[in-house]
């Protein structure tokens, strides 16, 4: 059976994968479905770069607030949400583009990887947690390569969190991780992608881009809903609020800095992700590259993603 064709739109933050996506959706009959880890959650917007109704220009967008800021949100959630809209785009007899930065869940998505069943409240996890905070990781990850060599090789005794998910594998299943994994990634693809990735020719032209992004968030109001997710009861120490433009202006709210001192220092992150993101989807041959000059031409970028989606058998 062939794999289901869709477009997928990746590249570092602020390259105009948003505004990609749409003029693409436009031309082609699509839908969008983020891929962005942060953008999943409702009532964080500015901070996010969460695209606006005008932004959107009418283009039905999924796996934007989808969830709570208290929850904790998987990359396994994400796959099964996100593969259901992509088959309900398809199914509509239009085209999926999945646009995002978060190089886990593009790669998790397409490759149809499926995560071993758990339950993060179930009480074999809490007996593993209790027992860690007991015996301390180095005894649990000896205990973990008594059974899973393989994956104890790539922890370290402070990631608590990998070493009791692989025995919580373990001991729920009575399989590894490493098997469940080596049978996953032996699975056909669950979609056939065309990928196009999004960069500067020059760096600097990137650095400019992310930091005006970041003046524009504070002007958009950045500060007042750190402030309203907090006064909401929301902990500043949830995942959620560990995201880049939020933990640093979590600090600034509570004195730790000043505020211009929050907007630097998420810039400086901002454009360390970015190189993260870059070294991670180059590491992917078959994207094809559209590298801006000093500013996008989203008409040039249009006409050429066109070509390579005929080409690709979309167009």
């Amino acid at each position: 059976m062939p794999s289901k064709k869709i477009l997928v739109i990746v590249g570092p933050t602020a390259s105009g994968k948003t505004r990609m996506a749409v003029e693409l959706a436009k031309a082609h009959n699509g839908e969008v479905v983020s891929a962005d880890s942060m953008q999943i959650y409702r009532r964080m917007d500015i901070g996010t770069a969460k695209p606006t109704a005008e932004e959107m220009d009418g283009v039905p967008h999924h796996m934007i607030d989808v969830a709570d800021p208290e929850e904790d949100f998987s990359v396994a959630r994400y796959v099964e949400m996100a593969s259901a809209c992509v088959d309900g785009i398809l199914s509509r007899g239009k085209l999926p583009i999945v646009a995002g930065g978060t190089g886990l869940y593009v790669d998790s998505l397409l490759s149809g990887r499926t995560f071993a069943a758990f339950s993060p409240d179930s009480s074999l996890r809490k007996e593993l947690e209790a027992e860690l905070a007991e015996r301390g990781g180095e005894a649990m990850l000896a205990e973990l390569s008594l059974v899973d060599p393989e994956a104890a090789a790539r922890l370290h005794p402070n990631d608590h969190k990998r070493i009791v998910r692989a025995l919580e594998v373990y001991r729920s299943t009575g399989r590894t991780i490493s098997e469940h994994n080596r049978e996953t990634r032996a699975l056909p693809p669950r979609y056939e992608a065309l990928t196009i990735g999004l960069n500067f020719q020059d760096r600097a032209d990137l650095w400019a881009r992310i930091d005006a992004r970041v003046d524009q968030m504070a002007a958009d109001g950045l500060e007042r809903e750190v402030r309203e997710l907090l006064s909401s009861g929301l902990s500043p120490r949830c995942t959620a609020m560990q995201a880049i433009g939020y933990k640093e202006f979590v600090a600034a709210v509570e004195g730790d800095m000043t505020w211009r001192e929050a907007e630097e220092l998420v810039k400086l992150r901002s454009r360390q992700y970015a190189k993260r993101q870059l070294t991670w989807f180059r590491r992917n041959p078959e994207v094809h590259w559209l590298l801006w000059e000093k500013n996008p031409n989203f008409g040039n970028a249009r006409q050429r993603s066109t070509e390579l989606l005929e080409e690709f058998g979309l167009g």
